[in-house]
């Protein structure tokens, strides 16, 4: 099996910053693309940002700017940089990540994390 176990959600002032980490772990082979998705309270999951395994990133445009997405592939860990936080970025944050095992291949997701930005 495989964990995402996901840290760094958290209360913060509009215009301030924060730091999400998802670190996968497990019955690895390896890991495509990583991301992030995030739930506000009465909407639809939405896509935040992608990087796969080369770098290549994807932003959505609601972040693109203010957020970037990076990754470890020594610690198969994601992280997530959000700067200049507005309240409707407030939401459940879920990390996924693509991963390869030896039965094959499937997306995993993290337990989320709350980030709560306050006006």
């Amino acid at each position: 099996q495989v964990q995402l176990a996901e840290s760094g959600g958290g209360l913060v002032q509009a215009g301030g910053s924060l730091r999400l980490s998802c670190t996968a772990s497990g019955s690895i082979l390896s890991i495509h693309a990583m991301g992030w998705y995030r739930q506000a309270p009465g909407k639809q999951r939405e896509l935040v940002a992608s990087i796969i395994s080369g770098g290549t990133t994807n932003y959505a445009d609601s972040v693109q700017g203010r957020f970037t997405i990076s990754r470890d592939n020594a610690k198969n860990t994601v992280y997530l940089q959000m700067n200049s936080l507005k309240p409707e970025d407030t939401a459940v944050y879920y990390c996924n990540a693509d991963i390869t095992q030896l039965w094959g291949r499937r997306a995993y997701w993290g337990q989320g994390t709350q980030v709560t930005v306050s006006s």
